[in-house]
C-alpha cells in the first residue's frame, strides 16, 4: 500500500476535526457514548475523503535523441495538383502493327 501524500493528510486530518465539530454541535449531545459514535464516525469520514484524493501520476520524461542519430533522409510536404476527370484527355495505346 503507497504512503499518504501530504495533501491526502492534510485533507483527511481537516475532514475529522470539522466533520467532528459540526456533527457535536448540530447533535447537541452530552453523553460519552454519543460523543465516541461521533468521533468514530468523523474518522471513518476523514479516511474516506483522504482515500479519494486523486494520487500524483508519475511523471512521463521525453526522451531526446541525439544529433548522431538523425534521420538519413529529410522529407518535405509536397504540393499536388489535382486534374479534373472530364477536362483530361483519354489514353492513346498504339495499335499492334
Amino acid at each position: 500500500m503507497p504512503r499518504p501524500t501530504p495533501a491526502q493528510l492534510v485533507y483527511g486530518s481537516c475532514t475529522v476535526i470539522c466533520s467532528t465539530l459540526a456533527m457535536l454541535l448540530l447533535s447537541q449531545t452530552s453523553s460519552g457514548i454519543g460523543i465516541a459514535v461521533i468521533a468514530l464516525a468523523a474518522l471513518g469520514l476523514g479516511l474516506l475523503v483522504a482515500m479519494t484524493v486523486p494520487l500524483p501520476r508519475p511523471r512521463t520524461v521525453a526522451r531526446s535523441e541525439p544529433a548522431s542519430t538523425a534521420p538519413s533522409e529529410i522529407r518535405f510536404p509536397v504540393q499536388r495538383e489535382t486534374v479534373a476527370a472530364a477536362a483530361a484527355e483519354p489514353v492513346r495505346e498504339p495499335t499492334a502493327p
